[in-house]
């Protein structure tokens, strides 16, 4: 008898340790932690739990974006006027007068017969010597001109352009096809027309996070927004010195794990990613191993990484697809970096989890004493 008593217990407890820690993870309500002062927490007082359901989705769904005018920019566009720097070639025309137009002959061009803006911005012009020229325009350098030349020349008619601009530049760098900088002329430049001039957006391109520095001071602009749904208001009149930095995508991750066929990282693509394609890249959940009520989306608070006083550690959404017509739901739910599907186990999976880690005890307590009793019947 108290061989058999000996067994039992070998027997049972396995099982009550298996009832306090069960293989594998998976999302419980009522689960908790421990702190590093080992009192306990719930978790859920840390976190926002949302139920997706059809009937609140429209709180969780992001903004749908729509074309939209820019009246601020069109009126900088129409205002706008090249000043003249350092480094720019004018070319002054006097008609009637080609020995001052082109002294050094016809066949050359005009940015190598042009006059040049030096350091200090001046041009040196016959007869009337130096002349300050940055940052003027070319009406208000005509009017210079032709003030200066009346008290050598009988009403000069008089004409300038710039045959070169070199003074003033703007850069874009990052996932476009052709970075580097770009020349701002009398043609104003616009933050599309500098991405449409360096080749437009490689193939890793985050264009929805592209940075736009303007002297020290930095601003982030989708040009997903921009270029896919017309929003003018994400498009800037570019001024120099101005920095445009397209990202590489690296950064646009989600991680789907837990009970799914195929867990791994995927990457959001320009068009973005919904939870139903997400779950559709890792081939769908484990229909054999999987909670069908329990997919949930984890959600980081950024505002605790940034160093805000928060409680709450993240944000965590649960779609119930016992229903395949909910996954219609998780088509208008638009996942963001970072975010972790996660799909957790059906009860009777992690209770087949713990059996399977006690069979191979039972199993070999039965074997111990068949040879027990073989032993004493030998």
């Amino acid at each position: 008898m108290k061989h058999y008593k000996k067994l039992l217990l070998a027997i049972v407890f396995p099982v009550i340790l298996a009832s306090c820690t069960v293989p594998g993870s998976y999302l419980n309500a009522s689960a908790s932690t421990n702190d590093d002062s080992s009192e306990t927490v719930d978790i859920l007082e840390r976190v926002n739990l949302y139920p997706l359901t059809a009937d609140k989705m429209a709180m969780y769904k992001a903004p749908r974006l729509s074309a939209q005018i820019n009246p601020e920019l069109d009126d900088k566009v129409a205002a706008y006027e090249y000043r003249i720097g350092a480094g720019d070639i004018l070319n002054v025309t006097i008609w009637d007068h080609p020995e001052l137009t082109i002294p050094a002959g016809s066949y050359r061009s005009a940015s190598e017969s042009g006059n040049w803006v030096h350091a200090d911005g001046t041009i040196f012009y016959p007869y009337i010597g130096f002349v300050h020229v940055a940052g003027k325009t070319v009406v208000e350098i005509r009017a210079i001109l032709t003030t200066r030349l009346a008290k050598f020349i009988e009403t000069p008619q008089v004409d300038v352009n710039v045959a070169a601009f070199r003074s003033k530049k703007t850069y874009i760098t990052g996932e476009v096809n052709e970075p580097g900088q770009q020349f701002i002329t009398n043609v104003p430049l616009t933050l599309l027309d500098a991405v449409n001039h360096a080749g437009g957006l490689a193939a890793d391109a985050d264009w929805r996070n592209v940075t736009l520095t303007r002297q020290g001071i930095e601003q982030t602009l989708s040009l997903h927004a921009l270029m896919q749904r017309g929003d003018l208001t994400q498009n800037r009149l570019l001024l120099p010195g101005d920095i445009v930095h397209v990202p590489r995508n690296d950064g646009q991750k989600v991680f789907v794990m837990g009970e799914v066929n195929e867990p791994k990282l995927l990457k959001i693509d320009r068009a973005g990613m919904s939870l139903t394609e997400a779950l559709s890249n890792v081939g769908g959940i484990n229909q054999l191993a999987a909670d069908a009520t329990g997919i949930f989306v984890v959600r980081a608070n950024r505002s605790v990484e940034s160093g805000a006083n928060s409680n709450i550690i993240a944000d965590i959404y649960q779609l119930d697809i016992t229903n395949a017509a909910a996954l219609v739901i998780g088509t208008e739910f638009e996942l963001k970096p970072y975010d972790i599907v996660y799909v957790t186990a059906a009860p009777i999976t992690r209770w087949n989890r713990v059996i399977g880690q006690i069979l191979p005890t039972v199993t070999g307590f039965n074997q111990l004493t068949e040879g027990i009793k073989n032993v004493r019947a030998w």
